[in-house]
């Protein structure tokens, strides 16, 4: 039974970020706090820690690790390693939600981009002919 583990090792483990980098990345921007306190990726996490992880739109996300792992498990197991206390949505945050999802499809899929070799041929022969 492991005593302590890293942060960031853990927060890859748990599945709760992709990849071990992207949870470094998450602990040096502040992203992560541990029972209160600033997540740095080579603190040791102990059980009964408590974790805040700051999502993207502004949610915070709460859990409490119960197991401590370092090496990689199933990501269907991995749910196991925490309790997830995290405060269902209030009716703001979904209305908030809403409101993106229509305002990102309202600009369609495709990002904007510059115009490729063909499309500045296409363009500049329609400047030109006045068209």
């Amino acid at each position: 039974m492991l005593e302590n583990v890293r942060l960031d090792v853990w927060l890859d483990v748990a599945c709760l970020f992709k990849t071990r980098s992207e949870a470094q990345k998450a602990c040096h921007g502040g992203k992560v706090d541990v029972n209160g306190q600033p997540g740095k990726p080579h603190r040791q996490l102990h059980v009964g820690d408590e974790l805040r992880i700051t999502r993207p739109p502004g949610r915070r996300q709460v859990v409490v690790v119960t197991v401590l792992a370092d090496t990689h498990v199933p990501k269907a197991e991995a749910h196991t390693l925490y309790e997830d206390r995290t405060p269902p949505p209030t009716p703001e945050e979904i209305e908030q939600r809403e409101i993106a999802r229509a305002f990102r499809q309202s600009f369609g899929s495709r990002p904007m981009r510059a115009p490729d070799k063909r499309e500045r041929r296409t363009l500049r022969k329609m400047k030109e002919h006045g068209g």
